[in-house]
């Protein structure tokens, strides 16, 4: 069995045999599916716009080219819901739907008043397919190389290793579960970059589009199970895909079900000359963009600054799991107790500059996954995001001079989160009003962004933004800690600062200060040896060696 294909070209000033016409019911369901479809793969978002006019494409980051690929439409003139029901999110494209048929039947009406009725679309169609099939190649190819260079879902932790398995949301197990097999998430993005590649090509769309379905479908299922909350996205190529099979589906019924010899007819235009040249240049920038240079970009990133994981390298000799030996809260020593409330059960500091430590209290769930692209490290979330049992997590700023730790909490509260007050001052003038260790509840001042690092220390910690490798310096990455102070005057997080003092090269770490609550601690760590049963692979994301 075999499938030939049979192409109807048009060639330009040459008689061409006469195509079929369409019946009424074709030429409708047409119309509908050609607003809808272009409504969808075409950005209406003005940040979309306002992104792209500000890209510095001498000075690129791996994010500039993502977020081009990176973008969802719709018809949300009617709101996000559908007759009040947001669908599991899908109400975008229902709502796009209607909007679709209603179009598309006014448009038949006036076809049918006005007298000009086509025999066919097959021109349309055909550029209506370019647009479709570019829009998923180059989405799904953005996506995929966050998978070809491990980073989408990174190795555990160890603040993550270090917790309970039932305190790990459903979305958290999955995307670990990825992780700890770095391999098998290569393996993901080559078989999306090779399909997106695929569908550039207008002679190979069948095998990428089939791919893609087979690829993006099971991550639609995998998201629904575990909650994974990019359900909608998965679907979106799906669906993008589905459509560019539909001149597919009869002949492949055929062949694969009837076991008879089927013939595809498709309708390609016959370029020629200078239109000719213009496409192949056209196609020849893409692929150099957002192949060669978008590879080069993500190896980038997965090298020196993986998008969530800290780029700054952490203190080598603090590195690992501890157990808390000792606590001392306002000089009164805490002995071990599981339900204690104040006490630190254990800690970790990670390989980049994160310290993470376990209490008996409930705490605020960032449910985030560490998603986005934040250059501050302060802001990679994905140590905590999906993680209860009272983990906390702190990003640090280390004097190397004086050993001293100035640590701020990696979760953001919001006002009505704690008991706040404003007024002048650091932090945008938050107040923060809680317990004491001693019990009573008494007014206490937060500690201030302005009081948190003296401005001798933190001259004597450089630029942040030079933290990285000079080829991660990239212009998205400058333009967002030029505004570093800015934003952090904005945010309301918990501070504090402790001297460390390293013991034995580091089997002991005594750290002393003043903790968020402006209460004073004494804690001392005793390295822990964990036997864990899986091992770090060898293609880890990040340079911690420095």
């Amino acid at each position: 069995m075999q499938i030939a294909e049979k192409i109807q070209t048009e060639r330009v000033g040459a008689k061409v045999a006469p195509t079929p016409k369409w019946t009424l019911l074709q030429r409708i369901a047409f119309r509908i599916s050609f607003i809808f479809f272009i409504i969808i793969s075409i950005p209406n978002s003005p940040l979309w716009y306002k992104h792209v006019f500000a890209i510095n494409w001498f000075n690129l980051d791996y994010r500039d080219l993502y977020d081009i690929c990176r973008f969802g439409s719709g018809v949300s003139w009617f709101g996000r819901t559908t007759f009040g029901s947001r669908l599991e999110g899908y109400s975008i494209w229902v709502n796009t739907f209607f909007f679709a048929v209603l179009l598309g039947l006014l448009w038949t009406g006036l076809a049918k008043l006005l007298k000009k009725e086509k025999r066919s679309y097959n021109r349309l169609y055909y550029w209506l397919n370019v647009i479709v099939r570019y829009r998923a190649g180059l989405g799904i190819i953005g996506f995929g190389f966050t998978k070809l260079f491990p980073v989408q879902m990174p190795y555990p932790s160890y603040g993550i290793l270090d917790t309970d398995y039932g305190d790990l949301t459903a979305q958290k197990i999955f995307w670990l579960s990825f992780g700890i097999v770095p391999w098998y998430q290569v393996f993901a993005g080559i078989l999306e970059v090779t399909a997106g590649t695929l569908l550039l090509f207008r002679r190979t769309v069948a095998v990428g589009a089939t791919l893609l379905v087979g690829a993006l479908g099971a991550i639609v299922v995998v998201n629904f199970a575990y909650d994974g909350g990019v359900h909608v996205y998965s679907s979106y190529f799906v669906l993008l895909s589905l459509f560019l099979l539909v001149p597919y589906f009869g002949p492949y019924y055929q062949v694969f079900i009837r076991e008879q010899p089927a013939r595809i007819a498709l309708f390609f235009p016959n370029f020629k000359g200078r239109l000719n040249e213009i496409r192949i240049g056209l196609k020849g920038i893409i692929i150099f963009i957002f192949l060669i240079v978008f590879f080069y970009l993500q190896y980038v990133d997965f090298r020196y600054d993986p998008y969530k994981q800290p780029s700054t390298a952490g203190v080598q000799e603090l590195r690992g799991n501890y157990e808390v030996t000792e606590f001392r809260l306002n000089g009164v020593l805490r002995p071990f107790n599981p339900y204690d409330s104040l006490r630190w059960q254990s800690a970790t500091f990670e390989k980049w500059s994160t310290l993470t430590f376990k209490v008996n209290k409930p705490l605020k769930l960032d449910l985030s996954n560490g998603g986005g692209d934040p250059k501050r490290d302060v802001n990679r979330t994905f140590e905590i995001s999906g993680v209860a049992g009272g983990q906390r997590a702190f990003h640090y700023y280390v004097d190397t001079v004086n050993q001293h730790l100035y640590l701020e909490d990696k979760y953001k509260l919001i006002p009505d989160q704690r008991n706040v007050t404003a007024g002048e001052g650091g932090d945008g003038g938050v107040r923060n009003y809680l317990k004491s260790a001693k019990g009573p509840e008494e007014k206490r001042p937060a500690i201030s962004l302005a009081d948190w690092i003296p401005a001798k220390v933190k001259a004597s910690l450089g630029d942040e933004a030079d933290y990285v490798a000079k080829p991660a310096r990239t212009a998205r990455r400058l333009r967002e800690f030029a505004k570093a102070d800015e934003l952090a005057a904005k945010e309301i997080r918990e501070r504090f600062v402790v001297a460390y003092k390293i013991i034995d090269g580091g089997n002991r770490v005594i750290l002393t200060g003043i903790d968020e609550h402006r209460d004073s601690i004494y804690v001392i760590l005793d390295r822990a040896i964990r036997d864990y049963k899986i091992s770090p692979g060898k293609f880890e994301a990040g340079n911690y060696d420095r």
